[in-house]
């Protein structure tokens, strides 16, 4: 390969990995916060399983 092809190649790469880390700072801030996240970190944990929901009401059902 010719010197100024090996530059080029190099600057390419480099713009590359450039890009990269871009895509992946973006990436992590969009995804920062998630419904998923939440629950991993233990969001939920403390609500345990209390069966049917309290404040929930059964409304009657219509008769046809």
């Amino acid at each position: 390969m010719t010197e100024p092809a090996k530059q080029v190649a190099q600057q390419t790469e480099d713009r590359l990995e450039d890009l990269a880390d871009t895509v992946r700072e973006k990436f992590d801030k969009v995804t920062d916060g998630t419904f998923r996240d939440k629950i991993v970190k233990g969001r939920f944990a403390d609500q345990g399983n209390q069966g049917v929901d309290p404040g929930r009401t059964e409304a009657p059902r219509k008769q046809d």
